[in-house]
């Protein structure tokens, strides 16, 4: 019997209740592994298949695009996409799909665990304890900051940066926010204030970051940015990690030009700046701003509704071009 079933390339083993899905729903170029797939064997999975979902770390060049010319849509099993190269697949009419709304919350909560745990050295007093060493409570031991009542500095309020920011109402902080265009006050509690780049960092206690990678936002926050912070500030960044340059950010913070940083995402993930890796005030995650079972679930769930759309002849919810 004829397997009529669309071909399916899935780039990266995706969480059980989705196999189970494509396995029963699509052919499989292949069993997908736990591992980022080599460029080589990238481009020779997305030529064989009719639809593919594909994960942030995968690079998707023009010349993979246009090579793969069976293939109809692209599911980015995320919400950037900068990993796509978008002006070739549109010149090469080829649809590419995102997964928003659904990380808004995991993203926003460990956003809030992120800043935390750096303001008051958790990771730390994980470490200290679980060494042996700590021998009892002390009024000096690790001292960090408090968060209530202090202002918070939200670079970027789409869905992310706003849910960051109704976070920030049970602590009693005020907020100040940055966007391009301000937006509508009628809709705005009233401790959210618009500011400039440079206003927020000088103003906010705690400054994080909820923006797209593109290449206006590469390098925003530099050594000039991070100058205008407070000595007493931190920086939190679960967005994109070329937002932020990791040479500057080093040495501010070796230099006592911040207080600290907590990240989630990193330049040229997943390798580490050697020297944030040696400093104690930096709290650093392995991307897992969308990493809870109901958020990597929805993800994939979304993945394939945009796909059974684009093969129903349909136009894709989360279409991005």
């Amino acid at each position: 019997m004829i397997d009529t079933r669309p071909t399916l390339y899935l780039s990266r083993l995706l969480p059980d209740p989705i196999m189970a899905i494509v396995r029963e729903r699509f052919q499989m170029v292949h069993e997908p592994l736990d591992a980022l797939p080599s460029l080589s064997a990238l481009r020779k999975g997305l030529c064989q298949a009719d639809v593919a979902i594909v994960t942030l770390g995968d690079h998707i060049e023009a010349e993979t695009i246009h090579a793969a010319t069976r293939l109809k849509v692209l599911a980015n099993y995320a919400v950037g996409y900068n990993n796509i190269d978008l002006a070739a697949a549109r010149q090469r009419g080829l649809i590419v799909t995102n997964t928003p709304d659904v990380l808004t919350d995991a993203t926003a909560d460990l956003t809030w665990a992120l800043l935390l745990a750096t303001a008051r050295r958790v990771v730390e007093g994980d470490a200290l304890v679980r060494s042996g060493l700590w021998t009892g409570w002390s009024p000096t031991q690790l001292m960090g900051a408090e968060v209530s009542g202090k202002t918070l500095g939200i670079i970027g309020m789409g869905r992310i940066g706003q849910a960051v920011a109704q976070r920030a109402v049970g602590f009693r902080m005020p907020v100040r926010y940055h966007t391009r265009q301000p937006m509508a006050t009628t809709s705005l509690p009233r401790e959210w204030e618009h500011r400039s780049l440079h206003g927020l960092l000088g103003e906010a206690d705690i400054v994080t970051i909820h923006l797209p990678l593109t290449p206006n936002t590469h390098h925003l926050i530099g050594a000039r940015e991070l100058s205008c912070m407070r000595p007493t500030a931190f920086l939190i960044n679960t967005a994109r990690g070329p937002i932020v340059d990791e040479e500057a950010l080093a040495n501010a913070l070796k230099t006592g030009i911040i207080a600290g940083a907590g990240l989630d995402v990193y330049e040229q993930e997943p390798a580490i700046h050697p020297a944030l890796a040696q400093l104690k005030q930096v709290v650093l995650l392995p991307h897992l701003g969308s990493a809870t079972v109901h958020a990597r679930v929805q993800m994939g769930l979304v993945c394939l509704e945009n796909i059974d759309a684009v093969l129903a002849g349909r136009s894709a919810p989360n279409q991005v071009q």
